[in-house]
């Protein structure tokens, strides 16, 4: 059974529907990447602290991204099964565009803690965006079309970062205001050329049960094979947490970068992460399967790691970088390879489900991360360094790849 339908939308709609999905995590990943070179001497502006504590503070503010996440994405998943994905969508991205305002006027850290809460919710438009895909999209190509979005997320951390940490040097509210204003044009677009991409036929009554953070996770283990794969996609994320948790931090302690460094940095990694997805992804699967890139992406996630936490300048860091980009592989194989074994009126709960994993482990592991890099910044450490944190990392990513080996020889996935 296909995704698409005699009732699905018609060549060119399904067109435009990809590109506004394409788009929406565009856009999101762009904002986010426009506020991360800024977010540490904002935070020490607002809050009238120095970067220790503001590593912490701005963990903490990651942490509230990732919880309302976690409690919103689900429901909103299922919502979408329900009543459609493009009510839905706009209304994230139109919240979104406003929250950035929020954030640029915001004169304290209440404030700042405020705008994420709302940007988590409103972030969560990745799962409608996924679900939109997969309904006008065949399970036979999904690899490559959610190796797209990984492209589009990848991209949007080239633009975003490397502006950001341009438009930082004239005022750390900046880039706020820049980041608003692009969310805010691609709502027009969305209520302008997005159509509707669930047809009435495969919609399906809102479940309680999978719409919330608890209840949703129900939907791995209803169908065979699923589960073990979450578990590979909480553990993996979980590790990855220690990049948006410490990176901007990181590279002030250790290197003393601007913020301009940090944006052109962030940028690189952006740029390896959207060639490598949008040029490799099809390519790699034609050949060696979903399994073994996802196999492959899980081994460079922990070696690479490990190099952060042994560079010695930004040249090394560079070339870690390009070394870093088969990790980009991981997610969308894993979805792919997720979504094959869940029917087809249940694509949206399981994007849900997929976030709100993702957001568990990201919120966990980026308050884990934040503590141990800042803690190894302080006098009570027994040694002071600021890679303590992706060692650590690195040793818990080697979990998730001896699991998937592991399901790859028991069940020839």
């Amino acid at each position: 059974m296909t995704a698409v339908s005699a009732s699905a939308p018609a060549p060119a709609a399904a067109r435009r529907a990809t590109l506004f999905a394409l788009l929406v995590v565009f856009i999101d990943m762009v904002g986010l990447g426009l506020i991360l070179p800024v977010m540490p001497r904002l935070i020490e502006e607002v809050g009238h602290i120095g970067l220790g504590d503001a590593a912490t503070i701005g963990g903490a503010l990651f942490a509230v991204y990732s919880l309302a996440q976690f409690l919103l994405a689900p429901m909103l998943g299922a919502l979408s099964d329900r009543i459609g994905r493009r009510p839905l969508l706009l209304l994230a991205v139109g919240g979104l565009g406003l929250d950035y305002v929020l954030h640029a006027l915001a004169p304290s850290l209440g404030w700042l803690f405020v705008g994420r809460i709302i940007a988590g919710g409103c972030g969560a438009s990745f799962v409608i965006a996924n679900a939109c895909l997969a309904d006008v999209s065949t399970p036979e190509n999904r690899a490559r079309v959610f190796g797209l979005m990984g492209a589009a997320f990848g991209l949007g951390f080239v633009l975003g970062p490397g502006l950001g940490g341009m438009l930082g040097t004239l005022g750390t509210r900046v880039p706020f205001w820049a980041a608003a204003g692009l969310a805010l044009a691609n709502f027009v677009f969305g209520l302008i050329a997005l159509p509707e991409t669930l047809a009435p036929e495969k919609r399906r009554a809102f479940r309680w049960r999978e719409a919330n953070p608890l209840g949703v996770l129900t939907v791995f283990a209803r169908y065979r094979g699923v589960l073990p794969m979450a578990a590979v996609v909480f553990l993996y994320f979980f590790g990855s947490a220690v990049y948006p948790a410490i990176w901007s931090f990181w590279g002030i302690a250790k290197f003393g970068w601007s913020e301009f460094t940090v944006g052109i940095s962030l940028a690189g990694f952006g740029g390896v992460m959207a060639l490598a997805q949008a040029t490799l992804v099809g390519p790699s699967v034609a050949r060696w399967g979903e399994a073994r890139v996802a196999l492959f992406g899980l081994l460079v996630a922990a070696v690479v790691c490990l190099g952060y936490g042994l560079s010695t300048g930004l040249a090394m860091v560079l070339v870690l970088l390009l070394l870093h980009a088969p990790e980009g592989f991981v997610h969308p194989m894993m979805s792919a390879l997720m979504s094959r074994a869940v029917p087809e009126d249940a694509q949206g709960a399981l994007q849900g489900g997929i976030s709100a994993l993702m957001s568990l482990a990201m919120l966990l592991g980026t308050l884990f991360f934040t503590w141990i890099f800042g803690y190894f910044l302080s006098g009570a450490a027994p040694w002071r360094s600021p890679d303590a944190a992706f060692f650590v990392a690195a040793a818990v990513l080697v979990v998730p790849l001896g699991l998937f080996a592991g399901l790859m020889r028991r069940h020839r996935i």
